[in-house]
């Protein structure tokens, strides 16, 4: 008999529960993101339905098809990569950009929220790993980056993002979650900026990510089950 949709929220909820007991923090500073790229909006209702109110998405297209199918008191993060040809419509979307990987991209965002009348906060991914396969600003790059974003009116950076290399050893991911929570306090204690946020740890490898200090876990695969076939819009736009 399969898990009902609960079953895993409360499977979830109780190994967050852990991670915060094993460090000494409040469960109450890790906050739950539900990824729902490729589920459609039933499985996002079922969600909502259990008290779920954020969730994530890793593309544009697939989340303006989607959103406007859902209700209108969730609130949605963008997770995945972010081209800059699809600002505008990002702006538009989602309540906080956790993938800003370029000071270019920082500004884009800037630009387009000056033009919606709104402001957004974002995160800055770090490629902690240094793996050229994975997005991310280098952290060397980030300083500048967080000096020229003290300048802009419509973005505020609230944080920081990063995701581990793959490994089945959860461990192998910890040294890169504690490295981007040192790097924060270093950039924290030299520019000023709060960087209060950690976004960081997914359904494989979020206690240790929680450990390490995670504000933000962003979790699908626990949630929604393994990816089957991907949502797509009955009628194309």
């Amino acid at each position: 008999m399969s898990e009902t949709f609960q079953e895993r929220l409360d499977a979830v909820n109780r190994r967050i529960e852990a991670a915060c007991a094993r460090s000494g923090r409040d469960p109450a500073g890790v906050k739950l993101i539900a990824v729902s790229k490729t589920h459609g909006p039933d499985s996002i209702r079922e969600a909502a339905g259990c008290g779920l109110r954020i969730f994530g998405e890793n593309k544009v297209q697939e989340a303006k098809a989607k959103i406007p199918l859902c209700s209108g008191s969730l609130s949605w993060h963008m997770v995945g990569h972010l081209q800059r040809n699809k600002v505008r419509e990002a702006v538009q979307l989602f309540e906080m950009i956790h993938s800003i990987d370029s000071l270019k991209l920082l500004e884009a965002v800037d630009a387009a929220c000056d033009e919606a009348g709104r402001n957004m906060p974002v995160l800055l991914e770090v490629n902690v790993s240094g793996e050229s396969s994975k997005f991310g600003m280098p952290p060397e790059s980030v300083p500048a980056a967080l000096q020229s974003a003290s300048r802009l009116m419509h973005v505020s950076v609230v944080g920081l993002m990063t995701m581990p290399p793959f490994a089945e050893d959860v461990e192998k991911a910890r040294p890169h979650f504690r490295r981007l929570r040192d790097l924060r306090d270093q950039w924290r204690a030299a520019t000023g900026v709060g960087l209060d946020e950690l976004s960081m740890g997914m359904t494989h490898d979020f206690e240790v990510a929680i450990e390490e200090g995670a504000t933000w876990v962003r979790v699908g695969t626990a949630l929604f089950g393994e990816r089957g076939e991907t949502w797509r819009p009955a009628v194309s736009e």
